[in-house]
């Protein structure tokens, strides 16, 4: 007897109505998924993978509707049901979690309640029972400190807790479905994994069908079974994720894999290739196959007729007619034309240091909460966010700073702009003192040092057009004379990419990618020599994001800028950056040259974030290196070593009562651990 999948679309087609006409997001789709199997959409933003999803759930919005196709759900039509049928499903049966948590929590009741709520109302469980079981769906998703949150509101939680949350609220009935869209996206890099083991799990023990939605490749890889790559309303390849990964037939998943840096590969061995141009509007889509526009491998034939979806090798389906000149070939092939020289030595770059960080401290304090403290009679505590930082950044080179949220990474960028006061320490740029905060440096000190913001939304005036936010900086500066502001600006846009048209629009016209090259354009405009570059491509799709990152090494090259990149993603860290620091709890724990970082000798904390990355090879066995317990307290730190808590090397009382030892590897590669060099050498990421 032949297995019924648990959820089946079949040529489904959404539309949205707009005033001029009704606008078709999503186009002949369809998809299986059977218990115990998980599939991942993946696509650029407005490819239509969340409108996908909320097809499901029938969260389309007033305006939005299904105009063809059906979705069944064990055997059973989903469109056609009344609300009150939706309402008994979702949440016992289809269960899902959205991108932006704060949006599927309601800020006005606490998690406890939150939780309990689907337990009462789906399975008449009593409200004791029901905080119990919360409880431990907390746990489950490694909330720290659970109990505390349970009481807590939505809006005293961070991105990370909020969206753990929200995947537990998920979780607590063992749906037969499980859809997840872009679940991990706000989390760290070793509570994503932690997630995706979780996910694994469900799937293994209650046969739960998945859908999940990602840009990010690595976890796609990680965690399905099928992989479904959309574009601009279409599926265009379906296959096993092995297929996928190892031959893929479709030129755009052909592009999205040449722009995903490779934590794994020695540092300027592979170019990032984007993708070029943008999705088009569903509005306005080309004749014939919708990726030619952007397509390497485009012929006279591709814009006469829309190709149809159609089953190439057995379980391979692509929407290309050239895909069959491709089978067989492996990924090795995508690198053809590909430049595998490595990028230019820069071990050799000038000896002048353009930052040097000695002992910087910066602390928040904590407000009183008791009349003793009040009156001076209780000890002021402080929240440790940087505590004796000391680090150089040489010109010309670049800094990534790596760690978990939280541990200080852009608190310390923020004291070195001068948006945050330092509570101790020294901060010297270009053999200047500028330890005083913003509004007391020199006006040629803000001119030289610049930072690109990781929300461009924002830093972005909604109300000026971009051409004047660049402009303001020249004009405050004087770095042009007035009468060729205008003209230096059209240079600086197309310096990022970007055309002149580009001058005169809002930011609400411009996608996030080009909103973050604007930002970029705003922080070179007056040729600094140090851009801090606080995680300015997490929020982007990998294209855009390949994009970004070329476009910033440019730059560097042009100008010999020198730059810090914080980023929670160690793969982009890698093709960026000449050196990194690892950071834990406010504390530098390694640092040295790229390529030292990534390979033994390890620091035991950045051998977990290592292990943690999702990397795109779907025959990789996952690491089981996990780090246990939660962080702790930046307010009262642990003594000795603060990473000795959740070290799975820890040695006892040598680790909790006395700091760790500086071990000098050479070349600048530093560890600061209790181990012997002996022991960090056999060390494995």
């Amino acid at each position: 007897m032949e297995q019924t999948p648990v959820l089946k679309v079949d040529g489904l087609a959404v539309a949205y109505k707009t005033r001029k006409r009704d606008i078709h997001a999503v186009r002949d789709v369809s998809f299986e998924i059977y218990s115990g199997e998980n599939l991942g959409l993946v696509g650029e933003s407005g490819c239509g993978k969340s409108t996908v999803a909320y097809s499901i759930v029938n969260f389309l919005g007033p305006n939005g509707r299904i105009v063809r196709g059906n979705i069944l759900f064990k055997g059973e039509p989903l469109h056609n049901r009344s609300e009150k049928e939706l309402r008994r499903l979702r949440g016992a049966d289809i269960s899902m979690v959205y991108q932006e948590p704060m949006s599927a929590l309601n800020p006005s009741m606490r998690i406890q309640d939150q939780l309990a709520e689907s337990l009462i109302t789906h399975r008449g469980m009593p409200r004791s029972e029901a905080y119990g079981k919360s409880l431990q769906a907390l746990k489950d998703v490694y909330m720290p400190d659970a109990e505390a949150v349970m009481l807590r509101y939505p809006h005293q939680l961070s991105g990370g807790q909020q969206q753990r949350v929200v995947i537990a609220m998920a979780l607590l009935n063992n749906p037969s479905l499980l859809i997840m869209d872009e679940p991990t996206t706000a989390l760290d890099v070793t509570v994503e994994a932690a997630v995706l083991d979780l996910i694994a799990e469900l799937k293994e023990r209650y046969q739960t069908a998945t859908l999940y939605i990602s840009h990010n490749l690595g976890v796609v890889a990680r965690v399905s079974d099928k992989v479904g790559v959309m574009y601009a309303g279409e599926i265009v390849e379906l296959a096993s994720t092995r297929s996928i990964y190892q031959s893929p037939l479709h030129p755009y998943t052909m592009g999205l894999m040449r722009c995903l840096p490779d934590v794994d590969a020695p540092k300027g061995t592979r170019q990032l290739l984007p993708i070029e141009g943008r999705v088009p509007s569903p509005a306005n889509l080309p004749s014939g196959c919708i990726f030619a526009p952007r397509c390497p491998h485009v012929i006279a034939e591709c814009s006469a007729q829309r190709p149809k979806l159609i089953e190439l090798t057995t379980g391979h389906h692509v929407r290309c007619i050239r895909a069959g000149e491709w089978i067989g070939k492996d990924m090795v092939w995508l690198d053809q034309g590909v430049s595998t020289e490595p990028c230019p030595d820069r071990d050799e770059a000038s000896p002048e240091k353009t930052l040097v960080v000695q002992n910087a401290r910066v602390y928040y304090p904590v407000p009183f909460k008791t009349v003793a403290g009040l009156f001076g009679l209780e000890k002021r505590q402080y929240v440790r966010a940087a505590d004796d930082i000391s680090l150089q950044v040489k010109r010309g080179r670049t800094l990534g700073i790596v760690g978990e949220s939280g541990c200080g990474k852009s608190t310390l960028a923020k004291a070195i702009v001068g948006l945050e006061p330092l509570y101790d320490g020294k901060i010297e740029f270009l053999n200047m003192d500028i330890s005083s905060p913003l509004n007391k440096r020199k006006l040629n000190v803000i001119r030289e040092l610049q930072m690109v913001f990781q929300d461009p939304n924002g830093t972005l005036n909604p109300s000026y057009c971009v051409g004047d936010q660049i402009a303001a900086s020249l004009r405050r500066f004087h770095t042009v004379p007035p009468d060729q502001v205008q003209g230096e600006v059209e240079q600086l846009l197309r310096s990022v990419k970007l055309d002149e048209s580009y001058y005169y629009r809002l930011p609400r016209q411009l996608s996030g990618g080009e909103k973050q090259r604007v930002g970029i354009a705003r922080a070179i405009a007056s040729n600094p020599a140090m851009v801090i570059c606080d995680e300015p491509v997490s929020a982007l799709d990998v294209s855009v994001q390949a994009a970004v990152l070329n476009l910033l090494l440019e730059i560097q090259k042009t100008h010999n800028t020198t730059m810090i990149l914080i980023s929670h993603d160690l793969s982009s860290v890698r093709f960026f950056s000449d050196d990194v620091a690892v950071m834990y709890l406010g504390r530098v724990v390694e640092i040295g040259p790229c390529e030292a970082i990534y390979m033994p000798p390890n620091h035991p904390y950045t051998a977990a974030l290592l292990a943690a990355v999702p990397r795109p090879d779907p025959d990789l066995e996952p690491s089981r290196v996990r780090l246990t317990g939660r962080v702790p307290s930046a307010v009262n730190p642990p003594s000795g070593c603060r990473f000795h808590t959740r070290c799975p090397f820890y040695m006892g009382d040598i680790c909790k009562e006395q700091e760790p030892p500086e071990r000098d590897f050479g070349g600048g590669h530093k560890i600061y651990c209790h181990l012997s060099q002996e022991e960090l050498e056999q060390i494995k990421p």
